[in-house]
This record gives structure tokens, C-alpha cells and sequence, in this order.
């Protein structure tokens, strides 16, 4: 997650809050978080990781203090990370899952959620790689945190299927808001959920209908299972691979709203992560799947917003073009490292490794 992923925006003077009152009222405490699954991941500002606990249905704010900025451009590339995490944990690398990478905006450092072991009973785990390709180790004990429970969380179950660990499928911070998505215990099940940062009692959750064009129907059970944002509208795919555009003023508590398909990119497939960049005067969109490749789509608001939208049965792929990059193969995961460069974890028959490369 969504991946993962972060529209980031790091001036706060776009935020209600002022900077300094937002950093000394974060309504961080020092203690142990007891995080039992590290998934999706995302950074708010100063340094303060996010990292969604998909067994507990909660998210935690923690603060890292790797708050520097970097000075000049920055590359984090690391071969066969998991397989140095694995024995850095005395496990195997078979059994070191990574479940999600983020870049920290300001030092340019990259995050890892891991887990030591398969299944609910893993032990979750965060490490760090730095441009020196050092790995370490995130320490939990005694840290700055708080935390936030989602409602109407889906019920945990043992097994491979556990419905639980698609109650956060991907999360981003955008404008002192975390948006959330993944599954609840309704019969809409599909939520894209609001959380005001710093974290108080409030909460928003809206339920998501859309059309599935390779499957031919109406969905509101099917989780997204990456996202983004773009300008003012939440950019989502799906398994089997719909493109949905969601605008954010839809998500109000308790609503329902229907999502626009502006494109069916392929079915037997699923969406991993995806980010937005700029490149010249052009917007793009930029998807790793398990199946299908790294998609590049070019992106404008008018052209999502003009899209006619799909609502009956698609063979194969329409809507909004786009193009596979052949030279970029088994990325599992990859998030914005700066305005030219992003960072892939890639898999190479089963050594998964870090790289730096130029936005396409």
C-alpha cells in the first residue's frame, strides 16, 4: 500500500492548523504501541509514520524523529533486502513477508512493514533503509504515539482467508486528513473511511458501490485495493482491474456513493500500489499489478472527469488509455522518492530488492 500511494502535502499552511501548533498539540504519548500486523503504511508531517494494523483495525501515529531533510537528491538501492532482513530477525527469507514500502518526504528514507512469519500469528516488524543502503530496525519501546480504532471492523477469523486483513487495504495522508480504505462488517462492506490528524473521537465512513466491468455487475463488497489522490478526487483500483474515480467531497459519514469506472484495465489480476507524478507539463498515473505489468496512464482532471463511464460487461480493457513499461517487471511495491526519482521493491525469483529509479 496505497501501498501505496501518498499524495503528500507537506506545507501546512494549506492545513487549518498551523505547523507549530499541529507539532506541539499531535496528541502523541510515550509508550509501546501494540501493533499486531504492520500493513499499509503512509507518513504525516514531521516525521510521524502511520502505519495501519490490519488485525486490530486501527491505525498508529508514530513518531520516528527522522524529521532532516535531506540535502540533494537522494537513491536508496538495496539487493535482496528481504533476504538481510530475514537473517537481521534469525528467520528464514521465505518467512519475511514485506508488506509495505513508504518514502519519508523529508529525509528521503524508505520504510518497511514487515512480518516475521506467514499468517495472524506473524510478528510485525518496521526497518528502515537509508541511501548508504543501511537496514535497521525501528524500535517500538518507548515511543511517541497514538492511536485510532476504526469501527465496524470485519470479524476475525483464524486462517489463511481471515476476513480481517482487509480492513485496511491502503491508507494516504492528505490535507491533516488519513484517508483509509478497505472492508467492514456491513452489508455495503466496501468503506473509504476519514480520519482527522491529529487523531480525536471523529471519523467518517462512506460506503462504495461501483461497477465492475469484466465481471459485469454492481459491487459493494469488493475492497480497493490501492489508491491515490489526485487534486480532489480519489483515484482507486480494484481487483480484475477497474479504475474508479471517487470525489473526496463524497466521503461524508454514513453516505453512500457510486464510483466512476473510468477504465477496466484487464482481468486475473490484481492492483498493488500506485502514485501520481508530474513529469514536464503532464500528470501521470503509475500502477505495479501481480499479473499485468507496470501501467502508466496520462492523467488530467478534465479527462476524468469527461470519461463516459463504464456500466456494462468489458471483455478485455477501455476507457482511459494506457501503456505497460516492458522494462520495469515484478514490482511489487513503489512510492514517490522525490519530483524525479521513485523506489521500487522488486522481486527477482524470490530476492526482492530496493531501486532507485527515474520517474518514466
Amino acid at each position: 500500500m496505497m501501498r501505496r500511494k501518498l499524495a503528500l502535502t507537506l506545507t501546512l499552511c494549506a492545513v487549518a492548523v498551523p505547523c507549530a501548533l499541529l507539532q506541539a498539540d499531535s496528541g502523541l504519548k510515550e509508550g509501546t504501541p501494540d501493533i499486531k500486523h504492520a500493513g499499509p503504511m503512509a507518513f504525516a508531517p514531521h516525521g510521524i509514520l502511520l502505519v495501519g494494523d490490519t488485525l486490530s483495525a486501527a491505525i498508529y501515529a508514530i513518531d520516528t524523529g527522522d524529521s532532516q531533510t535531506a540535502a540533494g537528491e537522494r537513491s536508496v538501492n538495496i539487493e535482496g533486502v528481504n533476504q538481510k532482513i530475514a537473517a537481521m530477525m534469525g528467520s528464514d527469507a521465505a518467512e519475511t513477508v514485506i508488506n509495505d514500502i513508504v518514502v519519508n518526504p523529508l529525509s528521503g528514507n524508505v520504510y518497511l512493514s514487515v512480518a516475521r512469519g506467514r499468517g495472524p500469528d506473524a510478528a510485525p516488524v518496521i526497518f528502515k533503509a537509508d541511501s548508504k543502503g543501511t537496514l535497521s530496525e525501528v524500535s517500538l519501546k518507548k515511543v511517541k504515539f497514538s492511536k485510532a480504532a476504526l469501527a465496524n471492523a470485519p470479524e476475525s477469523k483464524e486462517g489463511q482467508r481471515n476476513p480481517r486483513m482487509n480492513a485496511i487495504t491502503d491508507m494516504q495522508f492528505k490535507d491533516g486528513k488519513v484517508i483509509i480504505a478497505g472492508l467492514s462488517n456491513e452489508e455495503f462492506a466496501s468503506k473509504l473511511r476519514v480520519l482527522k490528524y491529529p487523531f480525536d473521537a471523529s471519523s467518517q465512513s462512506t460506503s462504495v458501490e461501483i461497477y465492475h466491468g469484466a465481471h459485469g455487475k454492481l459491487e459493494t463488497a469488493s475492497p480497493v485495493r490501492t489508491f491515490t489522490t489526485y487534486e480532489d478526487t480519489v483515484l482507486a483500483a480494484y481487483t480484475c482491474t477497474p479504475l474508479v474515480s471517487i470525489p473526496v467531497s463524497e466521503l461524508k459519514d454514513g453516505s453512500k456513493t457510486k464510483g466512476k469506472t473510468i477504465a477496466e484495465l484487464g482481468n486475473r489480476n490484481q492492483p498493488l500500489d500506485m502514485i501520481v507524478y508530474r513529469k514536464g507539463n503532464q500528470d501521470f498515473l503509475l500502477m505495479s499489478n501481480s499479473a499485468r505489468g507496470v501501467m502508466k496512464l496520462k492523467l488530467s482532471k478534465g479527462d476524468i472527469d469527461s470519461t463516459k463511464a463504464i456500466d456494462s460487461k468489458i471483455a478485455e480493457t477501455a476507457g482511459l488509455p494506457f501503456e505497460t513499461l516492458q522494462d520495469l517487471k515484478d514490482v511489487l511495491q513503489l512510492d514517490k522518492l522525490n519530483e524525479n526519482h521513485a523506489v521500487l521493491l522488486v522481486n527477482n525469483a524470490g530476492r526482492q530488492d530496493i531501486r532507485t529509479i527515474d520517474l518514466p
